[in-house]
């Protein structure tokens, strides 16, 4: 059976999620997070070296990344929310996969690094808020073409997008007046799988 590592208000969510929409069989292991860092227990160690979350035990195969992990599970569910049939919606779909983490994650982290340091961090966040701006006005504009990210039909990839744009809203300015993006997130936030793991996942910020 797959053990999901799963961190307090992290990237681990989307697992819960995706492997709920995989209709594969599972179980959650529960981390919180230092009150006073935000960081994940040194126990997450244990089970891999970096001690990052989201991190899968598949019966002794531990896979961490969360990019891996939905590739890893995709496969095992036999291709289920995968890669779309036509070519120009597969190479969408392998770019959101992979935008959500390599392109979007780094300015949102710097926003909220830049957030902590309060006065410090001030004169960098013009510079990061224009960066997030520009992506998001891309992603909004992708969403006024069609329903999903991939294509005409709910994937790995939506799931994939899910955190990024969940911490947009958040700390980035993803508001109304992006209403292809808040649709999509309304949308996504009431899949029957998604509110199944919550219930699994315990609280979540970003829901």
């Amino acid at each position: 059976m797959i053990t999901v590592h799963h961190l307090q208000n992290s990237r681990s969510q989307r697992i819960l999620w995706l492997i709920e929409e995989l209709g594969l069989d599972y179980r959650v292991r529960r981390y919180e997070r230092d009150p006073k860092t935000m960081l994940a227990p040194a126990e997450l160690k244990d089970v891999h070296p970096l001690g990052k979350a989201p991190v899968i035990d598949d019966d002794g195969l531990v896979v961490a990344e969360t990019g891996a992990i939905v590739e890893y599970l995709v496969q095992k569910a036999g291709g289920r929310l995968g890669p779309p049939t036509r070519r120009e919606d597969v190479l969408r779909y392998r770019h959101f996969l992979h935008y959500a983490e390599g392109s979007m994650m780094p300015p949102l982290f710097a926003m909220l690094v830049v957030n902590r340091l309060g006065l410090l961090g001030r004169p960098a966040r013009p510079f990061i808020q224009k960066l997030l701006q520009g992506h998001l006005d891309w992603l909004e504009a992708e969403l006024s073409k069609r329903d999903w990210f991939a294509g005409e039909r709910f994937t790995a990839a939506d799931v994939m997008m899910s955190f990024p744009l969940e911490a947009a809203r958040t700390r980035a300015g993803l508001n109304s007046s992006r209403p292809n993006l808040i649709d999509w997130l309304e949308r996504i936030h009431a899949r029957p799988a998604y509110g199944a793991a919550l219930n699994k996942g315990g609280p979540y910020a970003y829901a």
